[in-house]
């Protein structure tokens, strides 16, 4: 390189601009470190920010006389791959969202605060050559040391403090005394190695025909791109699947990402991998504090850790041995971020298996519409799992019209005779409301008042054992009042069902029976749910009440019964997902009845008991409904047969709010591509929060017509002068229009 010409940094920095900041090298730099994929602390207006390196190039001294000087380079070797910022810089384009927040997001908190890389030295144990009956004669009269020691000779290699202490404990004091005695010593951190070792501890179970036929389907293509749907019914053993296809994928020494909507799915899903599989496990998602995620990220970016089980925000972890994606229930709305950089992570799932030409499993009981449309376009491969596992038959459904029925808080009497008949025979049941609380609105019997959220366009929602009113749209709360707030009326009647009020019901109901509440509010003690969840699965408990985290994942053998109190909620909807969201929800609850040798039953309550949804579901299935609502979708041209994106304006002040999207209207009428300009309109809770918001719709019947008109836009509303006075955002494939 010329003397004359300075090395210059291109790094993306975390703020709200699309495009790169230029600094130059700080002083006495090696340049060997400077490569792409590292962190780099710059110097950015008053304060200084954690950027990532993203090119290297030079100038001359006219065009970089005004740079400033990075402060600090903080890594010696890069944190992400060049698939890695390949996949970044993908995401970036398709969601039109600021480099510098995309990459950032790729890392957990720590790493983004500036935290080392390196990981801490942690102490991993093994016992010495001595022979095993040697030393377990010498322990006979130290139990818990011996039972410490059969522990570490049964493992597969060195292991870490804290692998022991989740099995055992009491364990550091019989350690010491092992390594005091030599017959344990310590060693460096392992790089695990599958090739040389056993990877599995218990025995695969015996595969069905249909689990057969996957397995050996995925098998063969571990080494390209593909994207297989794997349809199974509840209870039909996808998990076995995934398990022993993971199998194959370590025996060739490959790293492994199972991502989960649910944080409440982790735990159970964690155990079964670790009952099987004595590679090294990490877990990562919200309810982790930062040294465990920060820890958990660099294990699988050094390649230390062999599969990684984690919910939407695990996505991005870097893996140097990639050999497969995961992705379980597919279907769920959790994948997709709501807020900031709103990507859907079933979406760069699919693209990253691309991107590392790894294939990559979609599991679901009932797959979206957009994955089913993409089967029928032969881009995926549909691998079906009809049957139940063993002997498990699938239950019968059926429709309980409530209709001129007197019901008890919810319950209709022919719904209370049949719990009754399912507690006699020693079975459990399980009731499903998805909504939590006692009820849904306080009315003032006198005069009409409604308890409103003064911040939202919502009713404040009763928690009767707080003494709360609380809105579940901002969380702002009060408490309950005991006179009515326009005529002082003490008439004040809670109106409609919540989880905490039918709890209540089952405890007058059914006294003598013990039942059990999960959702939201009664899980948020740590610890809480494993408690409840062991108890349900130990016999302690003959009623379970609960909302959605109810719907997937869990395994009930004694649940014959399962009751939807309310569906008729979802069957009126200004949103075309709707009934989308509502068959699945259905199908999920339903398929936690009969998951063993019992017949299973699911009863659902509605006014509604000719609606073409609910019978199609009851007598034809998923699949049928699916093909009908695919059909739907087509004949009104709305995803997946087009392609949308949502701009969304919020504002304290309700004009300002409708004035930009106004102007963004008019902008985008310049344009002659055929994109369908919808609105703007005020979204369907047109405030929230103390914000008005307002939203505008675009679709086009093709993708790259739209990102053509959406890479033109978004510089442009960056100049609108109301585009400073206004938060507003894009959602590239909006999943809720609201």
């Amino acid at each position: 390189m010329n003397s004359s010409r300075k090395i210059i940094l291109s790094v993306a920095v975390p703020i709200p601009l699309n495009h790169l900041f230029d600094y130059l090298p700080p002083d006495n730099y090696d340049p060997q470190h400077l490569k792409t994929g590292i962190r780099i602390k710059v110097p950015f207006g008053k304060q200084s920010k954690i950027a990532v390196l993203i090119e290297v190039k030079s100038g001359d001294d006219k065009n970089t006389s005004k740079l400033k000087q990075v402060e600090a380079i903080l890594d010696t070797e890069p944190l992400l791959s060049a698939k890695d910022i390949q996949l970044l810089n993908w995401a970036k384009q398709y969601y039109h969202h600021p480099i510098g927040d995309v990459f950032t997001s790729a890392f957990p908190t720590t790493l983004r605060k500036g935290k080392s890389s390196e990981l801490k030295s942690i102490d991993y144990y093994l016992p010495t050559a001595e022979g095993t009956e040697v030393v377990e004669s010498r322990l006979k009269n130290a139990p818990k040391q011996l039972a410490l020691f059969k522990f570490l000779k049964s493992q597969p290699g060195a292991i870490s403090s804290q692998e022991i202490a989740l099995h055992f404990k009491l364990w550091r004091a019989p350690l010491k005394a092992l390594i005091d005695k030599a017959y344990v010593c310590t060693s460096n951190q392992p790089v695990f190695d599958s090739t040389h070792l056993n990877i599995t501890q218990q025995t695969p179970l015996i595969a069905n025909a249909e689990q057969q036929t996957a397995i050996d389907s995925i098998s063969t293509q571990l080494d390209q791109f593909a994207v297989h749907l794997l349809e199974g019914v509840t209870g039909s053993g996808k998990t076995e699947v995934y398990l022993q296809v993971i199998e194959q994928v370590l025996e060739r020494n490959l790293q492994v990402l199972v991502l989960l909507p649910e944080i409440t799915l982790t735990p159970q899903l964690e155990a079964r991998f670790k009952q099987r599989f004595t590679v090294p496990i990490e877990t990562y998602h919200s309810q982790h504090n930062e040294n465990q995620r920060h820890a958990a990220w660099l294990k699988l970016q050094k390649g230390h850790s062999s599969i990684l089980l984690g919910t939407r925000s695990a996505l991005f972890t870097p893996l140097p041995r990639p050999g497969l994606i995961i992705l379980d229930e597919e279907h769920d709305s959790s994948f997709k971020q709501q807020e900031g950089f709103r990507f859907s992570a079933r979406d760069v799932a699919i693209v990253r298996a691309k991107v590392l030409n790894i294939p990559i499993i979609l599991g679901s009981a009932t797959p979206s519409l957009e994955s089913l449309y993409n089967v029928d376009k032969k881009r995926y491969q549909l691998l079906r799992l009809p049957n139940r596992a063993g002997n498990a038959k699938p239950p019968s459904m059926s429709l309980l019209d409530i209709r001129n029925q007197s019901l008890h808080k919810g319950l209709s009497p022919p719904l209370i005779r049949e719990i009754r008949k399912t507690l006699a025979k020693k079975q459990q049941v399980l009731l499903f409301l998805n909504r939590r609380g006692f009820a849904p609105t306080l009315i003032c019997h006198s005069c009409g008042w409604v308890a409103q959220c003064s911040r939202c366009d919502a009713n404040m929602v009763v928690h009767y054992k707080q003494q709360k009113l609380r809105c579940h749209h901002c969380a702002s709360e009060q408490s309950l009042p005991r006179q009515c707030i326009a005529c002082k009326s003490e008439e004040l009647k809670p109106l409609g069902l919540g989880t905490e009020r039918v709890e209540n019901a089952l405890h007058q109901l059914f006294p003598e029976h013990k039942s059990v509440r999960l959702d939201r509010d009664s899980t948020q003690r740590k610890g809480a749910l494993k408690q409840h969840l062991d108890a349900i699965n130990q016999g302690e408990v003959d009623i379970i009440l609960g909302t959605q985290m109810l719907a997937k994942g869990h395994h009930f053998p004694n649940v014959t019964l399962v009751v939807l109190l309310d569906v008729d909620s979802g069957l009126f909807s200004i949103d075309f997902h709707a009934p989308e969201r509502l068959a699945q929800l259905i199908i999920q609850v339903a398929g936690r009845a009969g998951r063993a040798e019992k017949k299973g039953r699911v009863i659902m309550q509605t006014r509604q008991p000719d609606h073409p949804l609910l019978n199609t579901l009851i007598h034809q299935g998923y699949q049928a409904f699916a093909q009908a609502a695919l059909a739907e979708r087509k004949n009104a041209q709305l995803p997946p047969y087009s392609y949308q994106a949502l701009l969304r304006s919020l504002s304290h002040e309700k004009d300002i709010a409708f004035e930009f999207l106004l102007a963004v209207a008019e902008l985008i009428n310049q344009q002659t591509n055929g994109t369908l300009v919808l609105g703007p309109v005020a979204a369907p809770m047109a405030k929230r929060a103390g914000q008005f918001r307002f939203q505008l719709l675009l679709q086009h019947s093709k993708r790259k017509q739209l990102h053509q008109l959406l890479n033109w836009l978004m510089p442009e509303i960056a100049k609108l002068k109301l585009a400073r006075k206004v938060r507003w955002s894009l959602d590239v494939d909006p999943i809720d229009l609201y």
